[in-house]
């Protein structure tokens, strides 16, 4: 089997991420695509000897993207297609149609008031519906997010529910790692230390977490990610005095530059999300591999699992609508418990991206087998 991912861009974020980590297990030759910005992951993915292209889509209208992808999809014989984020989707569903080929379709950030962290409208909605049943599947990366989409009107039977996946073995705690990690972002090597990881955008509520932080003498924050909220965050710490006890890393794993993820977990104590809406919640299952306690609000990776599955989990904003006071008390309770490491919850092997892997060549067989496709679909221009 021969498959084309086509992607919004490939700038850092968790979709584009997941999707390279995916590329690394899947039995299967895959070229990606990217309809605009060919970022860092683009670079990760060559690297790892993926060819990637760059559509050049120069806005959301720009509709001669469309007859491009065709006739890339038709000249490089694919069996299958498989789109990740929604503009992606959208052109991508539409192209492939054109272009005869089965197409496979995978929702990572659909909230219930927001698609990848902008507002969801009716038209969104609408367009997204109209483009889904040119499909023959839809994959959703939680049940939660399975859930929406049957609420939405997609057929129960072309929803697929596929978990995203870590490397488990990657994430393992490593004192080696922890103490260079500290030494290298100055970090006292008996300090509280909190960590959160993600994209600094409003809808991850890192705000909060700073201002719990700054509650708490003695405490210690680290945070790893970017994002237009960035100078805001700085300059709330500042504001609150904590300047000096929060690290703000930017984009991790830069060669010589900055911490990887997993040796930032390393050097952490607790972690955090604080994120309002979630689709599924990749960084928390990180940290839960790394052995951390966890304090979280939205997180249908723990949500949908059978309640006691994940133990060193703590739920926070079950009813406030700001949970800075909650989250201020979990963390109090971490500090007086110290500094632990637990064995990771039998829930991380059940996010193993070798399984995630496995799931989507069943779809993948399953959308090939049953969208038949016209010689006459299937003709060059």
């Amino acid at each position: 089997m021969r498959a084309l991912h086509v992607i919004t861009g490939l700038g850092v974020g968790g979709a584009e991420q997941q999707l390279r980590l995916l590329l690394r297990h899947l039995p299967v030759r895959c070229d990606v695509v990217t309809l605009t910005n060919p970022g860092a992951v683009a670079e990760g993915l060559r690297a790892d000897g993926v060819r990637v292209r760059d559509l050049g889509m120069r806005s959301n209208r720009d509709l001669g993207a469309v007859p491009r992808l065709a006739r890339l999809i038709r000249r490089g014989s694919y069996d299958l297609v498989h789109t990740h984020l929604y503009r992606a989707c959208v052109y991508g569903r539409i192209a492939a149609r054109l272009a005869g080929t089965t197409v496979v379709s995978t929702e990572h950030s659909l909230g219930l008031a927001e698609i990848e962290g902008r507002p969801l409208t009716r038209g969104t909605r609408e367009l997204y519906l109209r483009t889904e049943r040119l499909g023959a599947a839809t994959v959703a990366v939680s049940d939660t997010v399975a859930g929406r989409l049957r609420a939405w009107g997609v057929p129960a039977a072309r929803i697929h529910t596929v978990p995203n996946g870590i490397d488990v073995d990657a994430f393992r705690f490593d004192a080696g790692r922890r103490r260079s990690t500290r030494a290298l972002l100055g970090l006292p090597d008996t300090a509280f230390v909190v960590g959160g990881v993600g994209r600094l955008v409003p809808g991850k509520r890192f705000d909060v977490l700073i201002r719990a932080v700054a509650a708490l003498p003695g405490a210690w924050l680290v945070l790893a990610g970017d994002g237009p909220e960035a100078t805001s965050l700085r300059a709330l710490a500042a504001r609150l005095g904590v300047a000096g006890r929060v690290r703000f890393l930017g984009e991790c794993g830069a060669p010589g530059v900055t911490p990887g993820v997993p040796e930032v977990l390393s050097a952490v104590d607790t972690f955090v999300s604080a994120s309002r809406e979630e689709s599924f919640g990749l960084a928390v299952v990180e940290a839960l591999a790394a052995g951390l306690p966890v304090v979280h609000a939205a997180c249908p990776a723990i949500e949908d699992l059978p309640a006691g599955r994940v133990p060193g989990t703590t739920r926070i904003g079950s009813g406030a609508e700001d949970p800075t006071d909650e989250l201020t008390a979990a963390l109090r309770h971490r500090m007086e418990d110290g500094a632990r490491r637990l064995p990771p919850p039998p829930a991380v092997d059940h996010y193993d991206i070798r399984l995630s892997s496995r799931r989507l060549m069943d779809v993948y067989a399953q959308a090939v087998d049953t969208a038949p496709v016209t010689p006459t679909e299937r003709a060059h221009p």
